[in-house]
């Protein structure tokens, strides 16, 4: 095995080493459901000119990961808001930086993030809660039934402070070896169940939000590591464990490439009942055939739900030497970038629509189905939780004609507030509030349907009434 470059403490990403050998490089390679897909399918659509609107054709995302000394980096940031939908903090949410001493929590850097991204209209994924790196200093002094009390504690501070408001967690990191079996840690000593009642946790600590678990080296379907993760992945299925996500890093480098399997990967974990993503994407010298490959496997299993690069630019790397992003150090975007823009486009299959407990439907009165610029708009809960809830709104076009923009009305109940919306723009946040479409999903085909959801604040789920839609 080659062993990857050491790295200082902050840039860390703590995998210890990237599988070598035993791949095939192949260049022509190609819970619940997430909590809310970016957009519905259309893809009759016109091409998206940037990977989030490229994917968002597909009902997908496109991410980026995010350091705090990013936020004053303004060639960082205009290609972050341009490109991507999904933001993941690179150190900023790990174990480390949100609980420095015991029982004090501080969430500033993290929130720094969170703030940035929201406010640009982004989702944002939690990284990481429970990892064998980067712990709260104290956990080194602690073992046993002590230990597994500070994880629990650790989760449930850390996803209270953050619960309602993110996409998705990943609640564990890199907990498997490379021949399958349990890494060794101060984790694994607490009982090979460490992981599980991690999962446990996090369910009860914020019942909305997705639960993935993370690791690198999982990409080859008959690689050890990942036939130890696929059976703890369905064992924890069969016996009702909350997980509702698979993160594959996919850190290619060196004698790693892109496996011949990669797809049947993605399909094997996503056959067990989650869904997959891409997290930490990065290539030796960005190969555009892996870049595709691994694009295209993900747009080719519909319960692929997004990829997300680590780093913008090749200067924003942990492998910076490498050059392995879609921008080179001057933003240029590489040609790397055009073929994952491309087979994003390309995408034939959709994520499917998402799957929530105790939906609700509020659907609007149709003027006068099948006429020209005729929209619906229809409401379902996507989850609730004491103090808030999360919402998604379904727009149609019952009109025989493309529609072209749309506006959703709706009136929230007495002490409800909207704190975010994606893929819309919303005017007022409390009483009747008005969502108009996006840039890049205001244009609907005849019987085509896009989504926005949002979060809200307040003591009561209860479904917004008066839901009405209109369109120029």
């Amino acid at each position: 095995m080659n062993e990857v470059p050491a790295r200082s403490k902050r840039r860390t990403v703590g995998r210890a080493r990237l599988l070598a050998g035993g791949v095939v490089a192949l260049v022509t390679a190609v819970a619940s459901v997430a909590m809310a897909t970016l957009a519905h399918a259309d893809l009759s659509g016109p091409p998206g000119t940037t990977l989030k609107a490229a994917a968002e054709r597909s009902g997908r995302y496109f991410g980026a990961a995010m350091g705090g000394d990013r936020l004053n980096d303004s060639g960082f940031l205009t290609i972050a808001n341009r490109e991507f939908d999904m933001m993941t903090a690179v150190n900023e949410m790990k174990p480390d930086a949100t609980q420095p001493n015991r029982g004090q929590f501080d969430f500033r850097a993290g929130d720094a993030i969170y703030n940035w991204a929201t406010q640009r209209g982004m989702k944002v994924r939690g990284h990481t809660l429970a990892w064998h790196a980067q712990q709260p200093r104290f956990w080194g002094s602690l073992n046993g039934s002590a230990l597994r009390t500070a994880m629990i504690d650790h989760i449930n501070g850390v996803m209270g402070h953050y619960r309602g408001k993110l996409y998705a967690w990943d609640v564990v990191n890199e907990a498997f070896a490379e021949n399958g079996s349990r890494r060794s840690s101060n984790l694994q000593s607490t009982g090979n169940d460490w992981i599980e009642a991690a999962f446990r946790a996090a369910r009860a600590a914020d019942p909305g939000v997705q639960l993935c678990y993370n690791d690198y080296n999982i990409e080859n379907r008959t690689y050890g590591k990942t036939q130890g993760v696929y059976h703890m992945i369905k064992d924890f299925k069969a016996r009702g464990v909350p997980i509702d996500c698979v993160g594959l890093q996919t850190h290619f480098t060196g004698g790693s490439s892109l496996p011949g399997n990669f797809q049947q990967t993605l399909s094997s974990f996503a056959a067990l009942g989650v869904d997959v993503a891409l997290t930490e994407v990065d290539v030796t010298n960005a190969s555009s055939s892996q870049y595709q490959g691994l694009t295209q496997a993900c747009m080719n299993v519909p319960r692929c739900v997004g990829i997300t690069t680590w780093g913008v630019r090749d200067s924003d790397s942990w492998r910076g030497n490498e050059n392995p992003l879609l921008f080179d150090r001057n933003s240029n975007p590489k040609a790397a970038y055009t073929s994952v823009l491309n087979a994003l486009n390309a995408a034939s299959t959709t994520v499917p629509g998402t799957s929530t407990p105790s939906g609700s439907t509020s659907p609007s009165t149709p003027n006068d189905p099948g006429q020209p610029g005729v929209c619906t708009a229809t409401y379902r809960s996507a989850g609730s939780w004491g103090g808030g809830f999360q919402g998604e709104v379904t727009v149609s076009n019952n009109g025989s004609t493309t529609l072209n923009g749309w506006t959703v009305r709706m009136t929230l109940a007495g002490g409800q507030t909207i704190v975010n919306v994606w893929n819309g723009a919303n005017t007022g946040s409390t009483g009747t509030v008005s969502v108009r479409n996006a840039a890049y999903n205001g244009s609907l085909g005849a019987n085509a349907s896009t989504s926005f959801g949002f979060l809200a604040n307040g003591s009561t789920s209860t479904a917004p009434g008066d839901i009405s839609c209109t369109s120029p």
